[in-house]
């Protein structure tokens, strides 16, 4: 094993990590191994001291319940996070957890569930279910394949750019063709999946970003993606 360790923090495993997020974090594990790196996870959930290292952020999904669940946790790490942010350090949030880096999520009764406000984003319920397999086209990344399935629309500030346009799908809210969040080197999404063993031009960048700011420089691997162009040919010729 290579003598360069990369931590990934996983946050909330236990509340925020439905649809298959949890194959976000593995998928990073594996890559970095075959860059040559040696990962080391840390799971961070409510109660636990904030580790130490942090090179990568990864979060997932989760139901309302949930969100609720960890909402003043999520409180108490935020300027932890923010700071985080602020020193480059990549982080990927997906669906529940993209939410909750924003001012706000607002329920259908009204129940406003706070964020922590890192991305300039405000999610509102909505009345229909944007469910099923989306594509966009990321000026970063090329075409990004996934699975939506949210009710929450959420609206981009101006100091966040979209991850991506939707080619097939809703995105962000099913009216403006956006897609994500960026900001700095902190990436918002509402693809499931999980994403990234589908996209691992994604990956890389999470792990480029990583190493640079550890180490100064990233020298990649070439990997072998075959199965990866696979499943994305595969995705792409499924109906939304």
């Amino acid at each position: 094993m290579s003598e360069k360790m990369i931590t990934i923090v996983q946050l909330y495993s236990h509340d925020m990590n439905i649809y298959g997020d949890w194959g976000n974090v593995l998928t990073i594990m594996r890559r970095l191994e075959w860059h040559g790196y040696t990962p080391r996870l840390v799971e961070y959930n409510p109660g636990d001291a904030f580790p130490s290292e942090a090179d990568i952020i990864i979060g997932g999904g989760g139901q309302d319940a949930g969100q609720d669940k960890i909402q003043a946790d999520l409180q108490k790490i935020s300027k932890t996070l923010h700071a985080l942010a602020d020193d480059n350090t990549p982080m990927l949030v997906i669906c529940g957890l993209y939410q909750m880096f924003g001012k706000f999520f607002k329920t259908q009764d009204g129940h406003i569930i706070e964020g922590i406000s890192l991305l300039d984003i405000e999610t509102h319920a909505g009345s229909e279910r944007l469910t099923g397999n989306i594509v966009t086209r990321s000026h970063l990344f090329g075409e990004l394949i996934g699975y939506e399935n949210h009710s929450g629309q959420t609206f981009l500030g101006n100091n966040v750019q979209p991850l991506g346009r939707v080619i097939k799908g809703a995105g962000n809210n099913g009216q403006d063709d956006s897609e994500g969040a960026c900001f700095k080197n902190v990436i918002g999404s509402y693809l499931h999946g999980s994403v990234l063993p589908k996209n691992p031009a994604l990956a890389d960048h999470l792990i480029e970003k990583a190493v640079i700011r550890k180490y100064g420089e990233f020298t990649p691997t070439v990997i072998d993606d075959r199965f990866a162009e696979l499943a994305r040919a595969v995705a792409l010729k499924r109906p939304r």
